[in-house]
């Protein structure tokens, strides 16, 4: 059975594509675009670029809260820090300009994307420091009044290179009480997206997606090296599945993966679990952020994909098979 999404492959690559397995792997929509720069990698020397195989990441750790202003101030004076320690890739949480826990406040508080304030933030830091920003999501106003749960690639330029609507919706009641209806508030998006970066190709999500692991290997068989999952993981739920989730998806894709998450006390019963973390195609923690608010960074060497599918290369490995009951 395939996903009920389509892939959205944004990269700025010739009209060609490989296509890896069978099984599991959706219609594809490719925008072709002429090379801007090596997909091998680019890299600030100052005002310059230098070709390199390898490049600093980061991920900032926040607790957003309801007060909208005050959040975007702190992530900011954040990505500049992650800018001055060299990261030329910066990754931000799920939500990361607002949490607010009931629902039926939430549409007072969102605005366009031509209007968010936290959006044109970002855009400018991306812009001063000339790097990449992953916001990793904003709740975006659509022109029809629906609510999309958004995460945004930014580029060096400040410009938004590519936009991914989160596809899972988080609808839960868990058995110490605690409720969740994400889709009473958000409308979900359709469509799986991949992007280039002066690095690779990247292939975006966000938090509930997460367990949801034919996403990512349709995204590893179209291309993508990189993963990210901007999160606002729920204390409870993080406790429980987050570094196993966030590993497997980096094993079986053979992928790096960003994930970038809130952590601490929001507002009312609000929590999340922290724990950012940046995990190569391997397995390996390269750093995980703890308990509190705060930045980790890792080196990330996109050689380490090949060599990692090349030794398991279990993305062509797919097998069409039939469901039977005996």
């Amino acid at each position: 059975m395939t996903p009920d999404f389509t892939v959205n492959i944004n990269i700025d690559i010739p009209s060609h594509i490989l296509v890896y397995g069978h099984i599991a792997t959706p219609d594809v929509a490719i925008t072709p675009k002429e090379p801007a720069v090596s997909l091998r990698s680019a890299q600030r020397c100052g005002n310059l670029l230098y070709m390199t195989n390898i490049f600093k990441a980061a991920c900032i750790q926040n607790t957003a809260g309801r007060d909208i202003e005050a959040n975007i101030t702190w992530v900011c004076e954040y990505i500049d820090q992650a800018a001055t320690a060299g990261a030329a890739f910066i990754a931000i949480p799920e939500t990361v300009g607002l949490i607010e826990p009931v629902n039926e406040k939430i549409p007072a508080l969102t605005y366009s994307e031509a209007d968010d304030v936290g959006l044109a933030a970002f855009r400018g830091k991306a812009k001063e420091h000339q790097v990449f920003i992953l916001v990793g999501s904003q709740l975006i106003r659509l022109d029809d009044g629906r609510i999309v749960n958004r995460s945004f690639l930014l580029n060096a330029q400040g410009e938004i290179k590519a936009r991914y609507d989160k596809l899972h919706m988080f609808d839960i009641q868990l058995a110490n009480g605690e409720c969740y209806l994400e889709s009473e508030m958000i409308t979900p998006g359709d469509r799986a997206v991949i992007t280039d970066t002066p690095w690779g190709k990247l292939g975006m999500s966000v938090c509930y997606d997460l367990r949801f692991a034919t996403l990512y290997r349709t995204l590893a068989q179209n291309g993508a090296q990189m993963l990210t999952i901007p999160a606002a993981f729920t204390q409870t739920t993080g406790k429980a599945h987050w570094h196993t989730l966030v590993i497997a998806r980096a094993i079986e894709t053979g992928s790096f993966v960003i994930a970038p998450n809130q952590c601490g006390h929001h507002a009312d019963k609000r929590y999340s679990f922290g724990h950012s973390l940046i995990v190569d195609p391997w397995g390996e923690v390269l750093a995980d952020g703890g308990a509190e608010p705060g930045i980790i960074y890792a080196d990330i060497d996109l050689q380490k994909v090949d060599n990692a599918r090349s030794r398991i290369p279990a993305l062509t490995h797919d097998r069409v098979f039939t469901v039977e009951f005996q």
